[in-house]
C-alpha cells in the first residue's frame, strides 16, 4: 500500500523581496525547479505586502507534492529597520559611528521584530536589536 505524501512539504524557499513590487526574475530563478508559476506567487506577494511598499519583507514559500503552495510573511530584516529609523544610507560600513537611535525608536523596532525573535520579552528583544545596531555602527541614546 502506497503512503500518501501529497500534503507533506517538498520544498521550502525563503525570499527577501521588495514589498508590493516583488522581482519576477528572482521568483523565476527560485521557483523554476519546483513547477510553481512565479507570476501567481508575485501577484499574491504584491497584494499582501502593498501597504508596506518600499520595505523588504521576507516570505517563506512552502510547496507540497501536489504543487500547492503557501506563503508566510516575516518581519523586515532588523538591519533595514535600523537603517530606516536612523536615516543611514544602504551600504554604509559599520566600522565607525554612522548613526544614532533613541530608546523609543529601538522599542518600536523591537516590537515590530518580536514575532520573529526567540523571545516574548520586549526588553530582551530590545537588547537583540541594540546588538545589531552596535554591529552596524549605530549608537543608542536615551
Amino acid at each position: 500500500m502506497a503512503r500518501d505524501t501529497a500534503g507533506k512539504p517538498t520544498h521550502t524557499i525563503t525570499l527577501e523581496l521588495e514589498a508590493g513590487n516583488g522581482s519576477l526574475m528572482i521568483l523565476g530563478k527560485m521557483l523554476g525547479a519546483t513547477g510553481i508559476k512565479p507570476f501567481e506567487v508575485k501577484k499574491h506577494y504584491d497584494t499582501v505586502t502593498a501597504q508596506h511598499r518600499g520595505e523588504i519583507i521576507p516570505a517563506v514559500i512552502t510547496i507540497d507534492a501536489r504543487k500547492r503552495w503557501t506563503m508566510r510573511l516575516k518581519t523586515p530584516p532588523t538591519a533595514s529597520l535600523i537603517r530606516k529609523a536612523a536615516g543611514i544610507p544602504k551600504g554604509t560600513p559599520g566600522r565607525k559611528e554612522v548613526g544614532v537611535l533613541t530608546r523609543d525608536q529601538l522599542r518600536k523596532i523591537a516590537q515590530r521584530k518580536l514575532p520573529d525573535l526567540n523571545t516574548v520579552d520586549i526588553e530582551a528583544a530590545m537588547r537583540i536589536v541594540a546588538g545589531t545596531a552596535r554591529s552596524m555602527g549605530v549608537r543608542i541614546v536615551d
